[in-house]
């Protein structure tokens, strides 16, 4: 937030130099509004050049970006607008640098004047402006979630194991369920079930060697 404020304060502040650079003294006392963007393509003239048709339409056009770009909080705008900016200014000091031989600066205002200053500064501003801008905030999409099948409950692995789907997987499996499959009952319980030893015994008669059959009760009185 407080990045996207500075970046827009200096990238105003840029825009506004650029604005009113032509309309101080590029060189030797003339001002920019008076070159025609015609003479920055095929050379420098004397000839003077109307608002409309000057050097200040290509950084009114930068200008315009400026502000499209504070309000859309788009660098890429900012940052086009400060290009566009220098890029016309020093494409004009090549030209008259050309039609003068060279460029100077005296101390008398003769030379550059302090409007190409304001415009090289105008530039500057605007891509200093665009490098701290954040930009727009990009939307965080919330989390997808995984949507479970009727009737399933989804259990939360154990910290660093395998996914819920592969944790059950390897879970204790439930010795009702071959009980069940089996056709067991389900109210059956192991516990219910009677240990070995307390299982009925059932006797036998066991015949006597001579071939005769024990009388129970008469080798109960004979036995010594």
């Amino acid at each position: 937030m407080i990045r996207n404020v500075v970046g827009s304060i200096l990238a105003l502040a840029g825009a506004t130099a650029a604005v009113l650079s032509p309309f101080r003294a590029w060189y030797d006392g003339r001002h920019g509004r008076d070159y025609r963007i015609e003479d920055l393509f095929a050379g420098i003239t004397d000839s003077k050049a109307e608002v409309i048709g000057s050097v200040l339409l290509p950084l009114a056009f930068a200008a315009l970006l400026t502000l499209v770009g504070v309000v859309l909080r788009s660098r890429l705008l900012v940052a086009l607008a400060g290009l566009v900016v220098l890029g016309f200014t020093i494409l004009w000091m090549v030209r008259v640098g050309q039609a003068e031989g060279g460029l100077t600066v005296d101390p008398d205002g003769g030379g550059l004047g302090t409007g190409v200053a304001l415009a090289l500064l105008g530039g500057v501003l605007l891509l200093l402006g665009a490098l701290l801008m954040a930009g727009r905030a990009r939307s965080r999409r919330a989390p997808e979630e995984v949507s479970t099948p009727p009737g399933h409950t989804a259990h939360p692995g154990p910290p660093g194991g395998p996914p819920p789907e592969e944790h059950s997987r390897y879970a204790e499996p439930d010795p009702r369920a071959n009980r069940d499959r089996y056709g067991g009952n389900e109210d059956y319980d192991r516990r219910d079930a009677p240990p070995p030893y307390d299982a009925p015994t059932r006797s036998y008669d066991v015949p006597d060697p001579d071939g005769r059959e024990r009388d129970p009760d008469r080798d109960r009185w004979n036995n010594p």
